[in-house]
């Protein structure tokens, strides 16, 4: 089972181009969302400055890739100089052509950047975005297998001439590259802090998490999980703590309050449905663990999220969990 792609799927993790940049000399662009998503900028030509939120602008070259999780605005320019004086109301004019792209700064065209963001259901506890450092940059230089950099030639080509269905290709691709961002830093010991991440280090724990989430309803014990994988209850305890930051028991229980939330918002289930499909005996006994949980009972739950017409924000002791 492929833990890294399962988390994408529940979390629902999906990019969309946010801009097509053409520039020229001396530019300024203030990149900013409607609501805080990941960002991620990748250079197809020439060199790009993007200011941080803390610390110096950080300077992209050709075939470069920077993501920045935590959402936050933050300018692109030319240089330094043009980064320094760039923010939300003092940007540089731009014209939007006829394929597109944002033309932006004077004289020919010396970059090009793809500018794309990513959203992902607040309603899931398990993320990937949200562990991740305020920046990832991914160089050129450091894509061992040159995967990244292939993605990033096709998108270049994608800008450089648009076809039909060119929008489609290149909010695929972006996904894509993501996922290239992220096996390159999961492969450089990105990780720190214990999280689920920690199990993709561990074989042994990813080996328990992948029979947790083969079987979520299964009535497991530590001792049946620790069989399942071949070692001893105490050996499995330590290693799943050290790599995840929790118990065995914790993890499978907030994994299933994941699962049931996505039901509770997206079907007409009945509670003891969604109960037995996530291991709990009765609509009862699951409405209690995720009171628990998610500090409201599934039946306000399930009208919040669809009043709010998508996913329901995650609540706040459940995101400190992670």
């Amino acid at each position: 089972m492929d833990l890294l792609a399962e988390v994408l799927a529940l979390s629902d993790v999906r990019g969309a181009v946010g801009a097509r940049i053409e520039a020229g000399e001396d530019w300024g662009w203030w990149w900013t969302s409607a609501t805080p998503r990941a960002s991620l900028h990748a250079v197809t030509a020439g060199t790009v400055w993007v200011g941080l939120p803390d610390g110096p602008p950080l300077q992209l070259m050709p075939g470069d890739v920077v993501l920045l999780p935590g959402g936050a605005e933050h300018a692109l320019g030319s240089d330094p100089a043009a980064v320094a004086r760039t923010g939300p109301r003092t940007f540089d004019d731009w014209q939007l052509t006829g394929s597109g792209t944002v033309a932006i700064g004077t004289g020919p065209v010396r970059a090009r950047i793809l500018c794309a963001d990513y959203g992902h259901d607040r309603t899931v506890s398990t993320q990937v975005l949200t562990l991740l450092p305020a920046v990832v940059h991914l160089r050129a230089a450091d894509d061992p297998d040159g995967l990244a950099q292939d993605t990033v030639r096709l998108l270049g080509r994608e800008l450089a001439t648009p076809r039909a269905a060119t929008g489609v290709v290149l909010d695929r691709l972006v996904d894509v590259l993501l996922v290239h961002v992220l096996r390159t830093w999961l492969a450089s010991g990105g990780t720190s802090a214990p999280s689920w991440l920690g199990a993709l280090n561990d074989p042994v724990v990813a080996a328990a998490v992948a029979e947790l989430h083969q079987e979520p309803a299964r009535p497991w014990t530590t001792a049946a999980l620790a069989r399942a994988v071949g070692i001893s209850r105490a050996t499995l305890d330590r290693r799943f703590a050290a790599a995840t930051g929790e118990s065995p028991g914790a993890y499978l229980t907030r994994w299933r309050m994941d699962l049931a939330a996505r039901r509770l918002r997206d079907t007409d289930d009945s509670l003891d449905a969604i109960a037995a499909s996530v291991g709990y005996s009765s609509g009862y006994a699951f409405s209690r663990a995720f009171r628990r949980a998610r500090s409201q009972p599934p039946g306000r739950f399930r009208a919040t999220a669809r009043a709010q017409g998508g996913p329901a924000p995650t609540d706040a002791a459940t995101t400190a969990a992670v």
